[in-house]
């Protein structure tokens, strides 16, 4: 029924929004075998750090290579920057530079989404100032994330799109991308789909007052979807169908939007998978893949 939906989707909404035990679980501090390590940021007595995976290849036509920064999932509360280092490793052996980083997050610093996401555009400024001496292309540096992560890229992408660190790409793992109701004139969509939006809107009213105190903002003023913008770069996302923590149908209305701006987007769908799919086999494999595949299509790989 269509209650039984709404009490499904309230249920399953807010639950990437307190503690992802799925993905918050990753050993901390980490331990990362990286070609090196920096602190980008130091603040409350905290060193904030970053880990880079330099290329094992040379490229034949650039000098300086891109760049792939993510942030690992956790609800803003937990997790470990741990989460895409297997990524990393792959890209390094491509010809990129793979990169992870740490930041605040609720459990260890008391922080709410609004700081996650502060962190998360100052690893992104590091990576780009420093771009010479870490032989990366300061034009092809992307961002990807999982969950609360691919929140954090998101953000990166719509709500920080005109900040002179924009990201040129997104890698999206199951993102939480809507974090406010969303106005039926901003879609495009059959009346099936308003009808799944009028439930997630319902469910995202119903949780509104919890939601500003774990963002920190008006919730609309960080929910990526609600600042897509024409210049937001070109996106992959993976998602699973059933994913009881972000809904699939919130990826999908993410990706529409992008698409309506003018944004390219290639949207890829796992049948069946649950959220936090990605870093495990056969997804790994798979997800990796099709990553590798859209940056080549984008000329980032050769």
């Amino acid at each position: 029924s269509e209650m039984c939906i709404r009490d499904r989707l309230l249920i399953s909404l807010f639950l990437a929004l307190s503690v992802s035990l799925m993905q918050g679980a990753q050993s901390y501090p980490p331990k990362i075998n990286s070609d090196s390590v920096s602190t980008y940021k130091s603040v409350d007595g905290h060193d904030l750090k970053i880990w880079f995976f330099n290329p094992t290849i040379t490229s034949k036509t650039n000098a300086s290579a891109p760049a792939m920064l993510f942030f690992f999932g956790g609800g803003w509360h937990g997790g470990s920057p741990t989460q895409f280092v297997k990524y990393c490793e792959l890209l390094s052996e491509r010809g990129m530079v793979g990169i992870v980083a740490d930041y605040r997050v609720k459990s260890r610093q008391g922080v709410q989404a609004k700081t996650c996401v502060e962190d998360a555009l100052d690893a992104l400024r590091y990576v780009t100032e420093n771009a010479d001496r870490l032989g990366i292309d300061p034009t092809r540096i992307g961002v990807g994330g999982g969950s609360a992560g691919g929140h954090l890229a998101a953000s990166l992408g719509t709500i920080h799109v005109d900040d002179p660190a924009a990201p040129k790409l997104m890698a999206l793992f199951n993102p939480a991308t809507v974090l406010a109701p969303i106005p039926s004139n901003l879609l495009d969509t059959p009346l099936k789909a308003l009808q799944k939006l009028e439930l997630i809107n319902a469910a995202i009213q119903a949780k509104e007052g919890q939601l500003r105190d774990q963002i920190g903002l008006e919730p609309v003023e960080l929910s990526p979807f609600h600042h897509v913008a024409n210049n937001s770069p070109p996106t992959i996302i993976f998602h699973g169908t059933n994913d009881k923590i972000v809904p699939y149908d919130s990826a999908i209305l993410f990706a529409s939007h992008l698409r309506k701006k003018g944004v390219y987007v290639d949207f890829k769908t796992y049948e069946e998978a649950g959220h936090g799919f990605f870093n495990r086999e056969p997804y790994f494999s798979q997800t990796a893949k099709e990553l590798d595949a859209f940056l080549l299509n984008l000329g980032w790989l050769e």
